[in-house]
């Protein structure tokens, strides 16, 4: 009887512990992520700030291109393609 007690004590202790590491588990799994989401954030902003600077670019390249030729109305449709991909974008910013 005695030696029943013992382990089923034992028991319980194990289980205290599992809860404890599932706990510990979780917390460094939400760090994780959120350091990981931290990172993504920052890279999208970067990609955002740099389309900002695309989107000035293809505004002047395109009125200077636009009319010239078939390239030059190619230009222009990929730099409204820019344009459009920055509107997008804004709310990352």
């Amino acid at each position: 009887m005695i030696e029943l007690k013992a382990r089923l004590n034992k028991i319980e202790e194990l289980k205290r512990k599992i809860e404890e590491l599932e706990t510990v588990l979780q917390n460094c799994q939400i760090r994780d992520r959120d350091h990981i989401m931290g990172e993504a954030l920052t890279q999208v902003r970067e990609v955002a700030d740099n389309l900002q600077t695309l989107v000035v670019q293809a505004d002047i390249l395109s009125l200077r291109y636009e009319l010239e030729s078939d390239r030059g109305q190619e230009l222009a449709w990929l730099l409204w393609k820019v344009k459009a991909l920055s509107i997008r974008v804004r709310p990352y910013m």
